[in-house]
């Protein structure tokens, strides 16, 4: 079937991950606690209790990211002999979002590549494993919402990919049919297996520079449909299948 509409992974796909996202709120508990320790043992803790946080969270069919972030830090505190209070857990929490907004980039060729799909006709939506709290500011600061015809964060569909239940969930929401959509991300484990299992097409967009996080424990059960290198190269193929479909 032609392609009437694509679904986009957030993290990763119409954003790059860098490392700065994320260290607001790691400095901010470790200013308040006292805690003395080199970058080294800090990031070395911090990549230990995310691996263990993740494996337990990923089995899990919905979770909020606020519990896994400080389950997280919980995990990480031991290491150090600290434990956060809520005042503090929240705090992290704060501290968190407002890295992510100031470090987490968009794409350079988001904008182009969202003006010339929404141009060619086609239903645009992000499918996001993140909760509300971060993917409305997000998509409000960077004006993605010109080009988008809805967003859908996990904690919206109390369901996180690979778990099929946030497509199904997304695609009533756009009035679309698995056929009809191209899911786009970057993560094998999340984005990919989760839309094989219903069926859906996928594009896995492939960087160099991108580290997955939140994978940890899940195991690569599919391949794309099209490996792409930047966001505009989904416009030869929804040319080439859309023309091949009316032909």
């Amino acid at each position: 079937m032609q392609i009437k509409g694509i679904f986009f992974d957030l993290g990763g796909t119409l954003f790059r991950y860098s490392s700065g996202m994320g260290g607001g709120g790691i400095r901010h508990v470790i200013r308040e606690l006292g805690i003395r320790a080199s970058p080294e043992d800090v990031g070395r803790g911090w990549r230990e209790a995310a691996r263990s946080a993740g494996e337990q969270f990923n089995g899990l069919a919905y979770f909020l990211h606020k519990d896994l972030f400080y389950e997280t830090l919980t995990r990480f505190l031991r290491g150090f002999n600290a434990h956060p209070s809520a005042e503090l857990l929240e705090s992290f929490h704060q501290q968190q979002l407002q890295s992510l907004l100031e470090h987490m980039p968009l794409r350079e060729e988001c904008h182009e590549a969202l003006a010339q799909l929404k141009a060619m006709g086609l239903y645009l939506s992000i499918v996001s494993n993140i909760d509300d709290d971060y993917l409305v500011p997000l998509v409000e600061k960077h004006g993605l919402d010109q080009h988008l015809d809805h967003w859908t964060s996990s904690q919206e569909a109390q369901s996180c990919k690979p778990d099929q239940a946030i497509y199904h969930f997304s695609l009533n929401k756009a009035g679309l049919h698995k056929d009809e959509v191209l899911f786009v991300g970057d993560s094998l484990q999340h984005d990919v297996a989760g839309a094989a299992a219903i069926g859906m097409r996928s594009a896995r967009i492939v960087d160099k520079e991108v580290v997955t996080p939140l994978t940890h424990g899940l195991k690569v059960t599919a391949e794309p449909t099209y490996e792409i290198a930047a966001l505009t190269d989904l416009l030869k193929i929804v040319d080439e299948v859309n023309t091949d479909m009316r032909g």
